[in-house]
């Protein structure tokens, strides 16, 4: 038996495909055009990579887009001003400040400055309480993708048993609380592990689902899983070059020798990845619709 391969990329043209419907009619009915600014503090390579896909995706999809880079010695209070200016700006729906900021910024001081209204992340503390509660609020977008691909590819989490590795504030501790709560894709009994887990094997063995965020590369090995377990792998690790220069990507999870006995597994590349940027279109299109007094 190999996995189903669970095709974040597929998933993710699809939910694009109904945002683009969704910012049409939203023009021609309501005159409301979504609205989403990336801020990029200095050049890193990946930050201004990621920064374009952002861009690219918003255009495509009928969002107005626009980018703000600033050198990376900027200074705090410059930084805080001009979330200032786009906390204003009735234009703007949706603020995105690219992580990781140099290290004279406070980065927490940076995300709490933003409104939470427009905080399209989900970083914002009002934000990660309101998902706590299970109250109405902007999803990270890395769990909110994990969701959209758990009810799209109808696995069912109710009553499942759910081993989480990882527990950084991006994907292991905000997918474990709504994994526990009653919504779709929730509903599991949720255990939460990370690299100082004592015996990681004793719990991924139960485990129906596993989800993987934990940075190191193939951790997660065949004889670590139960048959017809699913796989949900965050992990994005470059651990070489192709002669062209081209990285060599691997997840969390060893895909090869797990798929054997998985009932279902994302890909690295191609999982969890082309969803990050798909649910924050989803974000900024919510936030635009919210501050229309349409939700």
């Amino acid at each position: 038996m190999s996995a189903k391969i669970i095709s974040g990329t597929e998933t993710a043209k699809q939910i694009r495909e109904e945002l683009k419907t969704e910012v049409a009619e939203l023009k021609e009915k309501h005159g409301v055009v979504p609205g989403l600014v990336t801020i990029l503090v200095g050049e890193d390579p990946a930050s201004v990579s990621y920064v374009t896909a952002k861009n690219k995706t918003a255009h495509n999809l009928g969002i107005h887009s626009e980018q703000v880079t600033k050198p990376a010695d900027i200074s705090e209070e410059e930084l805080l001003a001009l979330i200032d200016q786009y906390n204003k700006d009735p234009k703007i729906h949706g603020i995105l400040v690219q992580l990781p900021l140099p290290k004279h910024i406070n980065e927490a001081r940076v995300l709490y400055a933003i409104d939470p209204d427009k905080d399209v992340d989900g970083f914002h503390p009002v934000n990660v309480g309101k998902m706590m509660l299970g109250e109405p609020c902007f999803l990270p977008c890395t769990p909110h993708g994990i969701l959209e691909l758990l009810v799209r590819a109808g696995v069912e989490t109710s009553g499942a048993e759910v081993v989480v590795i990882g527990r950084s504030n991006i994907v292991g501790k905000p997918i474990a609380n709504l994994m526990l709560q009653k919504r779709p894709a929730g509903n599991a009994t949720v255990t939460l592990c990370h690299t100082r887990t004592k015996d990681l094997a004793f719990h991924t063995k139960r485990a129906d689902i596993i989800i993987a965020a934990v940075g190191v590369p193939k951790m997660v090995t065949a004889d670590m899983v139960k048959e017809g377990v699913v796989i949900i792998d965050v992990g994005v690790n470059r651990i070489g070059k192709t002669e062209s220069g081209k990285a060599i990507l691997a997840g969390d999870v060893d895909f090869e020798a797990v798929k054997e006995k998985a009932a279902a597994i994302t890909p690295v590349p191609g999982g969890v990845g082309p969803m990050t940027i798909t649910m924050l279109m989803k974000n900024t299109v919510q936030a635009a619709k919210q501050a229309a007094g349409l939700l």
